[in-house]
Order: C-alpha cells, then structure tokens, then sequence
C-alpha cells in the first residue's frame, strides 16, 4: 500500500491527535492522556529551540494519520560521529501490517542520511509485534542492551 509520508509540522497537530485518540481506542495502554496539558507541550515544542534536531514524519493514508515516527540526532564528540535515537514508531492497529512503519522507517533513514547521520539507534519495545518488526528491518542488527535511567 501506499502512504503519504509528510513532515509532522504545527499546522499537523490536529492530525496527530486525531491519531494519538484512535491508537487509545483500539489499544489503551497509552500512558498519557490527550488533555489540556499534553497538548499545550505539544504545541510549545514547536517553539522551543531544543527540538530544533528532531525529525518527526507521519504516514497518511488518504486524509487521516496512521502512523507517527519520531527521532533525534546524536552528535558525539567520542569518535565525531552523527547519529540519531528513534524515539517513537507507531502504527494505529487498525493498519498495521500494510507497510506504514517501514514507509515511515525508509523515509527517517533517507532523511538522516541527507543529513550526515550514519546510525540509528532504537531501543527496541519488548512485545511481540515489535520484535517481529525490528527484526525485519533490512540492513539492521540487535546490539548490545538497552537501559532507561531516571535523572
């Protein structure tokens, strides 16, 4: 299937919380809820000068969003390298497995490649799907373990 892959931009917002409340209908374990707060961080992020290196696209399908990836570049002054975190990938389960998340993951790596960055690194969601999906990823391997630290 094809899907449209855009930028996600301000004039967007309204669309991904369109998709943000369909992910929570068909699946709610979410976290977070889509309230006066949430949206408010959402929109001020667009302001903020510290988003400036994240790239976040989104997979439409006709006129609604199905799918959402968002990363963040890396420079590191170790080896002098760029590389970028992906942060999010989701998929509305309603359609999944119809190629939106490798759509979306083509398009990251296409963009980051434009823009010097030579890795991408994910931690990697420990169900099931996930697995299956990150494993499916061409040109990727596992490495190493992933570790969250509150600061």
């Amino acid at each position: 299937m094809d899907f449209t892959i855009l930028d996600y931009t301000r004039d967007r917002i309204s669309d991904v919380l369109d998709f943000e409340r369909r992910l929570r209908q068909e699946e709610d374990f979410w976290g977070w809820e889509i309230d006066g707060a949430y949206i408010s961080a959402v929109e001020r992020n667009f302001d903020d000068p510290a988003f400036r290196d994240s790239v976040s696209l989104l997979a439409y399908d006709r006129e609604k969003v199905v799918g959402r990836i968002d990363a963040s570049l890396i420079a590191s002054r170790f080896d002098g390298s760029k590389k970028a975190y992906l942060d999010w990938i989701c998929v509305v389960k309603s359609s999944r497995h119809r190629g939106a998340a490798q759509s979306l993951l083509t398009a990251l790596r296409e963009r980051l490649r434009s823009m010097g960055v030579q890795t991408l690194v994910a931690l990697t969601a420990s169900n099931d799907e996930a697995q299956r999906f990150y494993k499916s990823v061409p040109n990727s391997q596992m490495h190493d373990t992933g570790i969250w630290i509150d600061v």
